[in-house]
């Protein structure tokens, strides 16, 4: 696809970036069948392919619009596209562009820019576990949106918050997350107590927070990259010479959501002469926790001795299309001894969780978590697990089943 970039655009790191992007184009329209929002809306501007003409108008100088800045705001940035599109366009890449551009040319109402500054400051705030509590107590008391965002709590399926005590000489670190702890409490710590078992030492570095998706997202690219630096800063010593103990083999993340942005530091700071070198060492010791936990599986399931138990799966988008890791969480659950079951049909759809995504497009976050769901509890299975926390809250909001991070149920097993 050729394109003729606007003077503001030409010469500029976006600019080189998008024409790039656009040359893969071949404008085939593979991407449209497997396309979440064109499947609900079925209008082609709510697909990759018109989002991207969208972004291409734009940068050759067409006035942007409140309607163009709506089309990419609908997109869940699921990246199945990407994995269906047979000329590797990067359209990820493309989309943040487009909604950067977008943002700095088109007003939002005054509610649309509150709404997003308390989500990128709300949510990646210390004080979010706090109020996460407080909500909930007042949950009856709460509108019906909030509502369905703050759930019930929930028993534990593990024994307690326990953190594990031991100290071994294999140690990894990890990312508490900014939002997972308030939500979810048990998960780190039962991911802690697995890898325990394990014989592993997981480490949490204080001054690391949001992996950076939450306000890149949201168009806000600076706020991004400020983010990933700080977590850079703060995991470094941890990797390069050790803390209270020898340097940490890997960086593993438990939310895959905060996976697929953390082995995207490299790229994302490739240009940054301070952080670069660091930004991909970072990547390339990062793993998602299924990646990590399938080279203990023999030593695991030993420790299991049978007793694990029956689940329906949803692999994120972020596992599957981001970290292009389809079929790896189902075969670590199989081979622990799980009996897994997974979706005949749409197991490649998005559950319409996409971070922020099912509170700022909530009417079609709504329809796509029931279309997931209308799949996963025809499998009959008697528990749902993810490997996201926002496709474990989104999920949950829309069933009875209980809905759990999979290293909660093999935590479980363990020490039942």
């Amino acid at each position: 696809m050729q394109t003729a970039l606007h003077h503001e655009f030409a010469g500029t790191a976006d600019g080189r970036r998008a024409e790039a992007i656009l040359r893969k184009c071949v404008h085939c329209g593979f991407c449209l069948a497997t396309c979440p929002t064109y499947q609900l809306l079925g209008d082609e501007l709510d697909s990759p392919r018109g989002r991207i003409y969208l972004v291409k108008q734009v940068m050759e100088g067409a006035p942007p619009s409140r309607a163009s800045q709506l089309h990419l705001d609908r997109c869940l940035t699921c990246r199945n596209c990407e994995t269906t599109c047979p000329s590797g366009v990067d359209y990820a890449d493309l989309l943040d562009i487009g909604r950067r551009v977008l943002e700095s040319k088109v007003s939002r109402t005054p509610p649309q820019r509150l709404v997003r500054w308390l989500l990128k400051e709300g949510l990646t705030s210390r004080a979010f576990a706090p109020l996460m509590r407080l909500a909930t107590s007042l949950r009856p008391l709460l509108p019906p949106l909030l509502k369905r965002k703050v759930l019930a709590p929930r028993p534990s399926p593990a024994s307690g918050r326990v953190w594990p005590k031991a100290t071994h000489a294999r140690r990894v670190l990890m990312l508490a997350g900014c939002v997972q702890p308030g939500l979810e409490p048990n998960i780190n710590p039962a991911t802690a107590r697995v890898l325990d078992a394990a014989g592993i030492q997981v480490q949490i570095a204080p001054g690391a927070g949001c992996c950076g998706a939450l306000r890149t997202h949201l168009a806000d690219q600076a706020g991004g990259l400020a983010d990933m630096r700080r977590n850079i800063d703060a995991w470094w010593p941890y990797i390069a010479v050790g803390v209270d103990g020898p340097p940490v083999e890997a960086l593993v993340m438990n939310a895959s959501g905060c996976g697929v942005t953390v082995k995207e530091y490299g790229h994302l700071l490739a240009a940054d002469p301070v952080y670069a070198e660091k930004a991909r060492r970072v990547s390339a010791i990062t793993f998602d926790l299924s990646e990590f936990v399938a080279g203990l599986v023999p030593d695991l399931r030993n420790r299991l001795g049978g007793r694990a138990a029956s689940v329906a799966v949803h692999v994120p988008c972020t596992l599957q299309h981001g970290q292009r890791l389809p079929g790896r969480l189902e075969g670590v659950l199989r081979d622990l001894g799980f009996a897994v079951s997974v979706a005949e049909q749409e197991h490649h759809l998005c559950c319409g969780s996409a971070g922020t995504y099912s509170i700022l497009q909530a009417a079609l976050a709504i329809q796509l978590r029931d279309r997931k769901l209308a799949q996963l509890t025809r499998l009959q299975a008697p528990c749902i697990v993810s490997a996201n926390i926002g496709c474990i809250q989104h999920l949950q909001s829309g069933t009875e089943l209980p809905v759990r991070h999979w290293i909660e149920l093999v935590d479980h097993a363990l020490f039942q």
